[in-house]
This record gives C-alpha cells, sequence and structure tokens, in this order.
C-alpha cells in the first residue's frame, strides 16, 4: 500500500534556540543525536547549524503526521549534498515504506527547512 505523501515546514529564530541552549545545558543532548551535535561543533557558529536541524525535525514531524510518543532524537539529520534523514523507532514506523527528504536553509537570524514524505 503506498504511503500517503506529506510536506511540513519549520521556521526557527537561531537566537531562541541559542537562549534555550544556555538555560538548559542537557537539551541539546535529549534533541540531537552524537552526530548532529558533533557536526554542529566542528562549525562557527553551531546553535545556527542546529537550529536548522531543529526546523528539519519539526517539519518531519508535521510531514509524517506524528503525534506524542515519540522523541526527537528519533528523527536524525545528516550532513551532505543534500542532507539525508534517518529515521528509527516511531517515525520510522510513522514513514513505513515511505521516505522523507529534507531542505535546510539559514540566515543570521533564521533557520527553515522542509520536509516532504513520498512513498
Amino acid at each position: 500500500m503506498p504511503v500517503a505523501a506529506g510536506v511540513g515546514i519549520d521556521l526557527l529564530e537561531i537566537a531562541r534556540l541559542e537562549r534555550a541552549l544556555e538555560r538548559r545545558p542537557r537539551l541539546a543532548e535529549r534533541v540531537f543525536t552524537d552526530g548532529e551535535r558533533e557536526y554542529a561543533a566542528a562549525r562557527a557558529r553551531p546553535a545556527r547549524h542546529l537550529a536548522a536541524r531543529f526546523a528539519a525535525k519539526e517539519a518531519v514531524v508535521k510531514a509524517l503526521g506524528l503525534r506524542g510518543g515519540f522523541g526527537l532524537r528519533e528523527i536524525e539529520v545528516i550532513a551532505g549534498e543534500p542532507p539525508t534523514v534517518r529515521l528509527s523507532g516511531r517515525a520510522a514506523e510513522a514513514a513505513g515504506e515511505g521516505r522523507v527528504d529534507v531542505s535546510l536553509a539559514h540566515s543570521r537570524e533564521f533557520a527553515t527547512a522542509v520536509a516532504i514524505r513520498s512513498g
């Protein structure tokens, strides 16, 4: 049975994530995989890259129609041209045999992502 198509988009103010990470130091460990944190840490402004990945995770949630009962670490953004998404747990179950593609972008102030689920 084909998987229903879905689209998700998210926009995040980078400074908002920076403030959240300062207030809650363990937040990054709860939301981002080791690979995502390592990728961001190797960049000049890590929060910019984490914000793009957070936006991608939120966009994937919307594209898959997920509601509660899963963790954002079940959605991992793998760096590359183009970036890819690795799903596990409930997120992978929601995608089924379908595929999720993402596109990320960021400026000085904002990070955005679009996710498309196809099957």
